[in-house]
């Protein structure tokens, strides 16, 4: 009785008639590590913060634009942009904003972004092991809301790369809530993927496999359009620019008469950007063409961000126990190597230590496909498929969240039913979603509590309430054999 009465009178109490609930947590929000212009909103800083945005506008807001890419044109080779050599690359390259443009055009939705590092204010061109350490992860470890991690900016840093890998790998086993998508990163040198996939595999190293996923090859994609690139991407002057092109076999000879014209050349290097850009376009078709192979460049972009976006549409259409797998990607031209069946079955199973890679394949009449489901711990029965492990992930976490109601509560007989019967209902809903295998509740899992069943008398006394949780997980039909025999004729 709550009260002690002390008049006549009419009193009413009001008594729960229903046991606590379970509510599934969010399982595909995922946390974008990486450069950004800026990571400022309303003079707060936002640098090593994870922040929640909604929208790609929303990134724009707070994070700012793309890393405006300088490509170097090599002196010592004639003026062919389709020759790779003519172009160099830039040191580093920031794939974080394209990525998230490639994550909300395959279904993306909320997100985390954490900025190591701005290319903006601080003028960073490199992309440091060091900004990637272990504080972060300490930060990250307090941040409840991620359920997926992606670097994007790493993968410009092959060399270190690995290392932040097993941190991240780390940092999921721990947390318990988290998932990693990784990508193989080509080796330039490496001519039929062997030696990228080697590296990688060596690299890896052999701990909490089971908590991250990796997905090759790149992909050519269609986020960067025309309109994005101009002049600015070169790292050369407007004279010297104008004179390398008259240079060109293939020159315009208008552009040639306006590089000898004083006058003319002067007049020109004094237009507005857009207008010089626009001058170039018309007047010569092999800046028209580098224009075109910087624009295809900056398109090759990771796949572990078009891949976030699968999960989370996934997740949201149907549920996380839905296989990320035999789905298009949206905004992808096509994979950067046409990886072959032979190939990928080197891939998708390593007999030595099950270092699955998800292999992304083009097919025709079908467009580019993700064509692989499992973990990096793929020779394990347990975690071999990603839906069962991120699956395990969204039940344990809930599950938490829900018992914490009750901490320090009486350890007796009426707990143990509610909590047994709030698991048994939340693991019912979910059978019903078609989350779980079986024909019945009864075959598809089990709840065990109470004392003689998971605790001892010590047990109580010591405070503890142990509870024993049985799912029946689905499982992935990866190979289906269909079997033919001839039959004689019955009449």
């Amino acid at each position: 009785m709550a009260s002690t009465f002390m008049k006549p009178g009419v009193y009413v109490e009001e008594k729960n008639a229903f046991p606590g609930s379970a509510v599934a947590v969010e399982t595909a929000v995922p946390l974008f590590i990486g450069y950004t212009e800026k990571a400022e909103w309303k003079g707060k800083s936002l640098k090593a913060e994870p922040t929640r945005i909604a929208s790609f506008a929303e990134y724009v807001e707070l994070f700012g634009h793309g890393f405006n890419h300088k490509f170097t044109v090599a002196s010592s080779v004639s003026i062919d942009p389709f020759k790779s050599e003519f172009l160099i690359n830039p040191p580093q390259i920031f794939y974080l904003y394209n990525c998230i443009r490639l994550f909300f055009q395959n279904g993306g939705s909320n997100c985390y972004i954490m900025s190591v590092g701005t290319y903006g204010n601080d003028n960073k061109t490199e992309i440091k092991k060091d900004d990637f350490n272990k504080e972060i992860w300490v930060t990250l470890e307090k941040t409840i809301g991620p359920t997926l991690v992606v670097l994007p900016d790493l993968v410009s840093n092959r060399s270190d790369c690995y290392d932040i890998y097993k941190m991240v790998l780390t940092h999921c086993e721990v947390t318990q809530n988290r998932f990693a998508i990784l990508d193989v990163i080509p080796d330039p040198k490496d001519e039929d993927d062997t030696g990228t996939i080697n590296f990688f595999r060596e690299n890896i190293g052999s701990e909490a496999l089971n908590y991250g996923a990796a997905y090759y090859p790149w992909l050519n994609t269609s986020i960067v359009s025309a309109f994005e690139i101009n002049f600015n991407n070169l790292a050369i002057e407007r004279d010297a620019l104008i004179k390398l092109l008259s240079s060109a076999d293939a020159a315009d000879k208008t552009l040639r008469n306006d590089e000898q014209d004083p006058e003319k050349r002067k007049e020109i290097h004094e237009f507005p950007d857009e207008q010089f850009h626009q001058y170039l376009v018309a007047a010569s078709p092999v800046y028209t063409q580098i224009m075109d192979e910087i624009r295809t460049r900056l398109n090759l972009l990771p796949p572990a961000a078009a891949m976030a976006g699968i999960y989370t549409s996934v997740d949201d259409s149907i549920g996380v126990w839905k296989s990320p797998a035999n789905i298009s990607l949206s905004m992808v031209n096509s994979p950067s190597i046409n990886i072959s069946v032979e190939e990928q079955q080197r891939m998708n199973i390593d007999v030595i230590d099950g270092k699955s890679v998800n292999v992304i394949r083009s097919f025709p009449g079908m467009g580019t496909l993700v064509w692989g489901a499992r973990t990096l711990d793929g020779n394990s029965q347990d975690w071999r498929y990603i839906n069962v492990r991120r699956t395990m992930i969204m039940i344990e976490q809930s599950l938490k969240l829900a018992c914490r109601a009750y901490v320090l509560e009486v350890n007796d007989s009426g707990t143990w039913v509610t909590i047994k019967s709030m698991i048994n209902n939340f693991l019912g809903n979910l059978w019903k979603q078609g989350a779980l295998a079986g024909a019945v509740p009864e075959q598809t899992f089990d709840v065990q509590i109470g004392l003689g069943t998971t605790m001892t008398p010590d047990d109580i006394l010591d405070g503890y309430l142990i509870v024993t949780v049985k799912v029946a997980l689905i499982h992935r039909a990866e190979f289906i054999v269909i079997t033919f025999q001839q039959q004689q004729q019955k009449s």
